[in-house]
């Protein structure tokens, strides 16, 4: 019987992989590691055609043809997070390739982040901090959250968690979805559910929190954000592609917009000439919302977890590993 073997390319976990590696042979399993940057590209992951059974994998590009090179061998792909946007999964249907996913992995970090960007661009701490450390005693105007209005495309469970932590600062909150919001929660929060055009049009703060799919790409482009506010603040936390980040810079150098917290990119990592990182208004992030040691070390274990399940192990005992 030939032995089973992963290929293990996710980034939060390589730095552990002494601690995983021995867990997963524990189970007769075989380990490539590969090196990782950010990401394995459609070439890096060729290269292992037919190498491997099973995958835990990042945001890796398993693009229709990486599947069907790798197939019939491989059979499933353990995606650590939850956004699986990365990989094509019409192919792994076609193909019979399982995909493992960790629901709500990280509402709590990232909901935290949207509003730690919130307060900072309210309340003006970094800006007034810079400009104390360069010798200036200056008191740079800021305004309550209460004063604001926050906008939240996609109510899924992150964006649900930023409505509650807004509504808890006062915020008053609009909505918007392409599915139906649960009526609980539209009366517990007292949200105002409405059209995108019309919360972008009234919102001083922006927060995407939708999924990356073919109706939300470039879903922040050049008419969208006309339609914003001149001073409005615009927070990406989900997935780069989201915002046509070409329109973004041209409406942060015009004055049509605020300013921006960006924690995902079109290409990541972000470009050193990218003009985003001369911006005073700009904040930037390299895709890390989702820090957090409680919910990372949550995910490792359910990602083997998906893993194990997908080649047909019996993943039962797996909670004794922890």
């Amino acid at each position: 019987m030939m032995i089973k073997t992963v290929l293990l390319t996710a980034p939060y976990m390589i730095p552990f992989v002494d601690h995983f590696i021995p867990v997963l042979e524990s189970y007769g399993l075989k380990v490539i590691v590969p090196d990782v940057e950010e990401r394995m590209e459609e070439a890096d992951l060729l290269k292992y055609a037919g190498q491997f059974d099973g995958a835990i994998c990042g945001d890796d590009r398993y693009t229709a043809r990486v599947i069907e090179a790798c197939t019939p061998r491989l059979k499933v792909i353990s995606k650590w997070g939850t956004g699986i946007d990365s990989l094509d999964t019409s192919a792994c249907s076609r193909y019979g390739v399982v995909i493992g996913w960790t629901q709500n992995a990280f509402t709590t970090p990232v909901s935290d982040s949207v509003l730690g960007y919130i307060l900072a661009f309210s309340r003006r701490q970094p800006w007034m901090d810079a400009a104390m450390k360069g010798g200036e005693w200056k008191k740079i105007p800021g305004k309550t959250l209460g004063e604001s209005t926050l906008g939240i495309i996609g109510l899924g469970n992150i964006g649900k968690a930023v409505t509650r932590r807004a509504k808890a600062f006062g915020m008053k909150v609009l909505g918007t979805d392409i599915i139906e919001i649960d009526h609980v929660f539209i009366n517990e929060t007292g949200i105002e559910l409405t059209t995108l055009d019309i919360l972008l049009s009234k919102s001083d703060f922006i927060s995407i929190n939708c999924d990356l799919n073919p109706s939300s790409e470039h879903l922040i482009n050049a008419f969208t954000l006309a339609q914003m506010k001149e001073n409005a603040i615009l927070i990406n936390t989900a997935r780069g592609p989201i915002v046509d980040e070409k329109a973004l810079i041209q409406a942060l150098e015009a004055g049509k917009l605020g300013g921006a917290a960006m924690d995902v990119f079109e290409v990541e990592p972000l470009p050193q000439d990218s003009p985003l990182k001369k911006m005073d208004n700009v904040m930037l992030a390299p895709h890390n919302s989702n820090s957090s040691p409680a919910a990372w070390e949550r995910v490792h274990w359910n990602t083997i977890k998906n893993l194990l399940d997908g080649l047909e192990i019996d993943s039962s005992a797996l909670k004794n590993e922890k």
